[in-house]
């Protein structure tokens, strides 16, 4: 679930068209704020998937990582009936989890008091109870886990729950990440950090990857969440499998708090690692979804990066960032991501890279500007770099 759908199939389609799904903050007032726009999700039926006496005892950002992870295992057909449950584990995270459900706590313990306090105030904010909450629903009693690394969260939670699996302690993991990014205190943050895009008269032309006229990225909130699934047991079953995980690779910068490393060490690393991971040589990669924030300086940093790894090859790669038109979900990001990109192999179609309308001479290589386009794809690889200089990198191949 993203700004632009509140499903796969209806994310899918509004990327693939070119959609924006930035607009103007309305679920709190940001009048006084310097930036006011955002990534929402909208219209979303929560009655659907949680009963209310449940969606109480949890926070929004709960509630978009179990709305995936329900439509995720539903997608996948998995049957605790069917399955051991032993063997089936969950690894869901977050950036910054709980923040929206701590403002409210904060408040209402400083205009009434500690009994204001919910009893659920800890259950509902703390990041890993999307895993403990979905395992809880489907009674899987496989590894319980999250891993919490900001933008990076949703990759490195997939790439270990594939490593859980090749390990043998677990034939099936649900894995991904869940945020709800637009309170009013991150929002704050994040601007007062002159992080993000103060373009607030055009939301829809506020997210601009590798545009000369860019400046900053777009706050959103969502969710992505996949099913992994040890190759014969899917097969075993009849799964519907979209794609395969070939490798993946992380690392860390050791350079900054919040800034990537100039030189793009870390990121060039980090690709170097996955690829040597999934046993190929970069020739064999045929798109890259780009961690592509619309920063300044990071959009320069990971371009310079993609043309030390792959060489003379990064000028027959196609790259774009779907961030364009999402936004950044922080600890979503990546897993969004990684589900587009199993939709990229399955439709064999490369999304654009939308409001690329004067582009950056220093970003040199072919982002798809404007439109998706049609190509043969076998190999493709999503990065994801995130605040802390943590950086994971997860190649897919087709099937």
């Amino acid at each position: 679930m993203t700004p632009l759908g509140n499903s796969v199939e209806e994310s899918w389609k509004n990327l693939l068209a070119g959609s924006s799904g930035i607009s103007t903050i309305t679920h709190f007032d940001a009048s006084s704020y310097p930036v006011r726009i955002s990534g929402a999700i909208k219209n979303l039926d929560l009655d659907a998937y949680i009963p209310k006496k449940d969606q109480k005892k949890m926070g929004t950002f709960i509630h978009y990582g179990m709305v995936a992870g329900i439509q995720a295992v539903e997608d996948a057909g998995i049957d605790v009936n069917g399955v051991d449950p032993h063997r089936v584990g969950v690894a869901i995270g977050s950036g910054i989890g709980g923040i929206s459900g701590i403002e409210k706590g904060t408040e209402n313990i400083l205009n009434s008091g500690p009994r204001r306090i919910s009893p659920f105030y800890v259950p509902s904010n703390i990041i890993n109870m999307i895993s403990g909450n979905l395992s809880i629903q489907y009674g899987f009693m496989g590894p319980n886990f999250c891993i919490v690394t900001a933008c990076a969260t949703g990759t490195h939670n997939i790439s270990e729950a594939a490593r859980i699996i090749e390990h043998g302690d677990a034939d099936v993991m649900i894995a991904g990440g869940a945020e709800y990014a637009s309170s009013p205190t991150s929002m704050a943050g994040f601007a007062n950090a002159k992080a993000l895009s103060a373009r607030n008269n055009e939301p829809e032309k506020a997210s601009r990857p590798w545009d000369r006229d860019r400046d900053g990225f777009v706050l959103s909130d969502g969710a992505g969440v996949i099913v992994l699934e040890e190759y014969e047991h899917a097969r075993s079953r009849g799964a519907n499998v979209y794609a395969e995980v070939a490798g993946s690779g992380m690392n860390g910068d050791a350079y900054h708090m919040t800034a990537p490393a100039t030189d793009g060490a870390g990121a060039i690393r980090c690709m170097q690692n996955a690829l040597s991971d999934a046993g190929i040589d970069k020739t064999r990669v045929d798109y890259v979804n780009a961690h592509g924030t619309s920063t300044p300086a990071g959009d320069i940093v990971e371009n310079n990066a993609v043309k030390q790894v792959f060489g003379e090859h990064a000028r027959e790669l196609a790259l774009s960032s779907t961030k364009s038109m999402c936004g950044h979900m922080l600890g979503a990001a990546g897993s969004v991501e990684i589900v587009f990109c199993a939709l990229v192999l399955r439709d064999q179609v490369a999304p654009p890279t939308i409001n690329l309308d004067n582009p950056d001479p220093a970003c040199d290589l072919d982002y798809i500007p404007h439109e998706a386009r049609a190509m043969e794809l076998n190999y493709i690889m999503s990065n994801s770099f995130g605040f802390g200089g943590t950086n994971g990198c997860i190649i897919l191949k087709s099937t």
